[in-house]
């Protein structure tokens, strides 16, 4: 895949997701203007937890594991027989687990959130209750985008997230004021079968998956499972970080797993998108070159990654730390979310938000491990930085900071897992960070967020007017400003060769 078709390509899968994740948000702010930051939004935003967790966690490992495996085989037969027994165990023990979760839903939701009062247990339960078969669909449909992304149909596949999103809102929003809550409850069951239905429609016309039951269990499909376990605990967490932020935060006054959930929707927001468009296409082509053994390819697009990571992410996280409380009063102040719940959230996210560069680089960094097929090792360090510090650091801070405490445990173990996987990346894979002009780039950086945050503070103390499309209109076109001016002064690689694909375009059309 050449460099331009490859770029055309996360843009397009970009600018779907976008769309898919700007609608995804909006079912947290319809929950936020429906219910604010109460007992009943705790329940709406719990009871999803597990359908969703499950769906990004489970489903995530399986997937990468299978574009792991299935990329490296030749023979169409053997992948045929491959996917088809993937198929047939894999809905065999969703639908196992899903009944299991539906039988025991009270007991599941009592054992996670025991801080929950007794009418918020109930509530909760009959919420998990109807969303828990989402659990099977989910699952299945993070797989099906898989398939379609080994065979190069990456848009396709982000489409369907955004059906099944789209759905979601719609269901959410038109039939509440019929069932209150509980039309969440029907989205996330409605939803999931739409997008399962979407791209099994998708495959069969594609002719990528006959489904047939096949119950044959080969090596393959063996090696792909012993990738996959490790993966669902290396690879997935920042959504173990919000699953024990919610069981930690029930503990804790009505609105904390609202107030905590509406702030990590932010921060997931802009990583979501950018890692979602960069892992979808590069990690099937990773893959790829690590089975044709080209380390100098790799050892490039690691750095190239990061890079353009660093270059995004920092300038938006610099923005949304100054501008918190205008962005929640944009975003969420309607409705039930009132200006007290916009002083609840907001502290949350300015300390979530410090890490957002380390949850993406984290997710990023551990695909080339699991490219390698070297998966103990990223497991590890996950493990040590979510179960260990982030847990310990849960235990010393919520009694005295409370949901703030455990924003900064979250923050503080992401950094630390970061920190982590970059010396094992370099000892272990042999990928450097920096390349040979270590302090000249680092000059550069410092040079670059340094304007950004000088601009930021000059900023707010010019711009005295109370209205935050305001404020955040003339802070976001500043940062651009200063952005694109120190790009451009000190030769960042990523304009030139912007200016240079410009060039080109220009003489191509003169």
């Amino acid at each position: 895949m050449k460099g331009s078709t490859l770029f055309k390509i996360i843009g397009a899968v970009a600018v779907i997701n976008l769309g898919s994740r700007f609608i995804g948000f909006l079912r947290e702010v319809v929950i936020g203007y429906q219910f604010g930051t109460t007992n009943i939004a705790d329940s709406v935003i719990a009871a999803y937890t597990l359908p969703n967790f499950f769906y990004v966690v489970l489903g995530g490992a399986i997937t990468t594991a299978f574009i792991s495996i299935f990329s490296k085989m030749d023979d169409p037969l053997k992948r045929e027989t491959f996917v088809s027994s993937i198929f047939t165990w894999l809905s065999l023990l969703l639908l196992v687990f899903t009944v299991l979760l539906m039988l025991f839903s009270e007991a599941v939701i009592g054992l996670l959130f025991q801080g929950f009062a007794v009418e918020e247990v109930k509530l909760t339960a009959d919420l998990f209750q109807f969303m828990a078969p989402a659990t099977l669909f989910l699952v299945l449909s993070m797989w099906f985008t898989g398939i379609l992304n080994v065979n190069g149909k990456f848009t396709l596949a982000t489409t369907s997230t955004l059906v099944m999103n789209v759905v979601f809102v719609i269901i959410a929003v038109v039939a509440f004021p019929y069932i209150g809550p509980y039309a969440h409850a029907y989205g996330a069951i409605i939803s999931a079968i739409a997008m399962a239905v979407m791209l099994i429609i998708l495959l069969k016309k594609g002719k990528f998956v006959r489904f047939r039951l096949n119950f044959k269990i080969d090596d393959d499909f063996k090696k792909m499972w012993r990738l996959a376990l490790p993966i669902i605990l290396g690879g997935a967490t920042l959504q173990f970080y919000f699953l024990i932020h919610r069981i930690f935060a029930s503990e804790l006054a009505s609105g904390a797993i609202a107030a905590l959930n509406y702030s990590s929707k932010i921060v997931q927001l802009p990583q979501s998108v950018l890692m979602t468009a960069v892992t979808t296409v590069i990690y099937p082509l990773l893959a790829k070159k690590v089975a044709a053994n080209e380390q100098d390819d790799i050892q490039a697009l690691y750095q190239k990654g990061l890079r353009m990571m660093t270059i995004i992410i920092i300038p938006a996280t610099i923005f949304a730390f100054f501008y918190a409380e205008e962005i929640f009063r944009l975003v969420f102040e309607y409705g039930s979310f009132t200006r007290e719940s916009t002083l609840i959230a907001a502290p949350l996210f300015q300390i979530l938000v410090i890490a957002m560069f380390a949850h993406s680089a984290n997710l990023y960094v551990t695909r080339f491990f699991y490219a390698k097929e070297k998966s103990v090792l990223p497991v590890l360090l996950g493990t040590i930085s979510v179960f260990g510090i982030n847990v310990v650091l849960n235990l010393l801070f919520i009694e005295r900071f409370g949901a703030a405490g455990l924003a900064a445990g979250t923050s503080i173990s992401a950094i630390c897992n970061f920190i982590m996987l970059i010396v094992a990346a370099k000892y272990v894979l042999k990928l450097k960070l920096f390349g040979p002009k270590i302090l000249n780039t680092a000059m550069k950086f410092a040079v670059l967020f340094g304007g950004l945050i000088a601009v930021q503070l000059a900023v707010k103390s010019v711009v005295t007017i109370d209205v935050p499309i305001v404020t955040l209109a003339v802070g976001g076109v500043a940062s651009m400003i200063v952005v694109g001016f120190i790009l451009y002064v000190l030769r960042f690689p990523e304009y030139e060769a912007i200016r240079t694909k410009l060039k080109k375009k220009v003489v191509k059309r003169g």
